[in-house]
Order: structure tokens, then sequence, then C-alpha cells
């Protein structure tokens, strides 16, 4: 356990303490940042992992701990970003994708896992009725949505929702990203049940798809039940395809978040954690939509991808989803997550602290803002001074828990790996309550 942390009179002397700090415990990572942008642009080729003043580099990890490379040791509380739900060295799932590897990669055919893994995610989500595989998440999404605009020509537009991320090129917070697809975009609020079913009924019949994610995963922010429910009603009576991007989601229940809902999408997409820990992507559904892409059919929808049945991905997501990761293990990892939601939760009402942990199970978003998140504009700043006092917060924050020895996303995302233990989370609770004791006032004075 570090020793207690010292309050500051201000947030600016906070900060500069915590990174100088920070920067004399880590001078490989600096070292190795400042290199790399050599190379890379900002030495990195994946945006989220970058932080200021430079990320930390990993040298190793195994079970549910990092080692970097300066030698310090953290407990993952990231897990990849949900694609890590395994750790970082299951034995079963290493076991697989070595023999794997032994038996020869590139093979250039079918191969004898990928109708195995096929099999598995059908028994597991019961609205996949027929499946493909991609190489990401973002893949399965631009699939999918070519699909359904590929069978309704007339019908161009797709409704996504302020605040979701289906990718890198599908990226809608604050009105979208520069790099998205230029496609015929219609945006409607998350959780706004009136106005959305009024949009859908405007628009139906330019509506090809509604793309959304049931819990959204920037910022934790779980879709209610009745605005997912209007959802599937309404797509229903219009004609719509409804797609649940359960990228990250499909971990939340033994069949995914469509499965504790209990609502029926007509296609789902998936990525993450499902290829073992080696790039994966698919997507599935209707039977009607996805015999599409039966190759034998003289009307086929094409579809390549020279790893999208890579042995490695393959053989580690049939290990890994029939194997480790049962019905029973995602109730219990998830569970755990409830558990660690709430105990977070409590710490911020006893300190009467401007935070809170928002999401479902496994998956969990911190916030530092006062009042209950329903919609991505509630956990956002006001204006662009509110936007950079939380996002210096966010920083303090991140940096003393990277210095108690806890990972997680700058942003507050935090996905638990099966091996984490009641333990880890009672350190990390710890934690949490001594960093809101010692910098609490400082951090209400600068949020308000």
């Amino acid at each position: 356990m570090q020793p207690a942390l010292k309050p500051n009179s201000d947030l600016a002397s906070a900060l500069a303490e915590v990174e100088a700090h920070y920067k004399a415990r880590h001078p490989k990572s600096a070292a190795r940042q400042a290199e790399a942008a050599q190379h890379m642009p900002g030495g990195n080729t994946r945006t989220v992992l970058y932080y200021s003043p430079f990320p930390l580099t990993w040298a190793s990890g195994h079970g549910n701990r990092l080692t970097d490379i300066d030698g310090r040791d953290y407990l993952d509380l990231l897990g990849e970003f949900s694609a890590g739900l395994y750790g970082h060295s299951n034995a079963i799932v290493q076991t697989a994708i070595k023999k794997a590897v032994d038996d020869g990669t590139v093979l250039g055919g079918p191969n004898q896992y990928e109708a195995r893994l096929a099999a598995a995610i059908r028994a597991r989500f019961p609205s996949i009725e027929l499946v493909r595989f991609t190489n990401s998440g973002t893949e399965a999404n631009l699939m999918a949505l070519s699909a359904v605009r590929a069978l309704a020509p007339d019908r161009p537009r797709t409704m996504v929702f302020e605040g979701g991320y289906h990718g890198g090129v599908f990226y809608f917070r604050h009105g979208g990203s520069p790099l998205n697809l230029p496609l015929p975009w219609l945006m409607a609020e998350y959780n706004e049940v009136e106005s959305t079913r009024a949009l859908i009924r405007r628009h139906a019949r330019h509506l090809a798809a509604v793309l959304v994610e049931p819990m959204q995963g920037s910022g934790c922010i779980p879709g209610t039940p009745e605005f997912l429910g209007m959802l599937r009603e309404e797509c229903s009576a219009q004609g719509i395809t409804l797609i649940f991007d359960e990228v990250m989601t499909s971990r939340l229940s033994p069949s995914g978040l469509q499965g504790r809902l209990g609502i029926r999408p007509d296609l789902t997409t998936f990525g993450k954690y499902l290829g073992g820990g080696a790039s994966f992507g698919a997507f599935g559904g209707r039977r009607s939509i996805m015999e599409r892409f039966d190759p034998a059919r003289p009307d086929s929808l094409g579809h390549a991808g020279t790893f999208n049945n890579n042995v490695l991905s393959m053989a580690g997501g049939v290990a890994g989803l029939t194997q480790v990761f049962t019905p029973s293990e995602a109730v219990r990892l998830n569970a755990l997550g409830d558990k660690l939601r709430d105990r977070l939760n409590a710490v911020a009402a006893e300190r009467k602290a401007p935070f809170q942990a928002t999401g479902v199970g496994s998956l969990i978003g911190l916030h530092f803002v006062r009042g209950r998140i329903v919609k991505p504009s509630d956990a956002e700043p006001k204006d662009a001074d509110a936007e950079r006092a939380q996002l210096d917060v966010e920083k303090l924050f991140h940096l003393e828990m990277l210095d108690r020895g806890y990972y997680f996303a700058r942003r507050g995302y935090i996905a638990l790996s099966l091996p984490t233990t009641e333990a880890d989370c009672d350190g990390f609770v710890a934690a949490v309550d001594d960093f809101l004791q010692a910098r609490g006032s400082l951090i209400d004075r600068v949020l308000g």
C-alpha cells in the first residue's frame, strides 16, 4: 500500500507533482516513447492507448497482472478494452493457440476450428442463425451494414446514436468523426424513447437499419429496457433491420446483453475476447439475411478477408468460449463487476464526491460528475472550461492510480478479466476511497 496522498491547494500544483513523480518512476517508458515517435506519428499506432505525459510500455503479462519495462507491476483493470477477458496467460487458451501454431498457420483453406467456433457462438446466442467471421469489430459492423444496404437499395440511411462507437470509422460522439465512412447517417439521442420513435417513423421508408450498442462502450452507459424495446418494436413494424453491436457487451451474460434483456435483434456484431486474445470479429443473425453470403448461390454477396478464419483466432476462440468462459463463469464475473460498481458508488456517496461508476456487469465506466447519467450528454462538461477541468481531474486520478499499481483507461474505462478476485476489488476500492478522501475537496472546488 502506498502512503496516503497529500492534499494540494490547487489542481495545477497537484498535477505538476504527480506528473513529475510519474516521469521519475518510468524513464524506460519515456525513452521508448521518444524512440517510437521517430517512426510512428506520436509514437503511436492505436490512438486509444496514448495518454500524457507518455504511456507505459508493457514487458509482460501473467493472469491479470502486467509488468512495465521499468520493472513495475500493476493490476490490469483495463482488460484490453474487454478483449482480454481471459487474462494474459490462460493455460487452456494458450495450449490451443500453441497447438494451432505447431500444426501450421496461413493454411489457405477451411480449417478444423472455424465451424466449431461458429457452432459455439450459435449455441450461446439464440438470435444467431448463421454467422461469418471478420478480423475486428469494425469490420463486423462494416459488413453487417453493407449487407443490409445491399438488400434494401431503396433504403440508403442508417440510424446511429450520439456517443456511439462501432469502430474506427464509425464514431459518433459530438456528431461524428472526420474519419467516418461517408454514409447517409441519421443521428438520434441514446435512451430518448419518444423522440427516437418519432424520428424512426418520420424516416422509416429511407431507413435500412438501426445500429445500436445495448450499452454504449464509451462511458459504459446502459440502454434502458424501454429504449431498446422500443427500437425492436419500431424496427419490426417498419421493416427496418435492427443491429445490436455486442462487440463489447456479448460478455455481460451467457448470451450477451440481448439475452439479459430478452430482446432479439435481426443482426449482431461481435469482436474482442471471442478470438481468445487474437484478432477477431463476427456478424450474424437472421438466416434470411445471412444465407445471402452462401457462395454457392447465384445471387450471393461476396465477403473476402485473408485472415477471417485464421487458425490462431479460431483455435483460441473455440477453447475460450467452450472451456473457459462458460455460462456459470459469465454469471460469476458479471456479479463481481456489479458488486464492485456498487461499492465504488457507495464510497463516492460517503465522501460526497462528484464521482460515480456506471455500466453493467464486468464493464465499468468511472465519471467525475454529479447527477444520474442516462445519456452521453449527462456525462459531458457544459463548456470548454469545464471540459479542461474534467480532463485534468481524470489525468490526476489516472496517474495516481497508476502510482498505486492499478491500470485502466485514462477516460475511466474498466473491463474485468476472469482472473480478477474479490481481494483485487478490495484493494482498488480502498485506493479510490483514499484518493477521494485526499483530493475530494480539491475536486469539488474544480468541478463545482
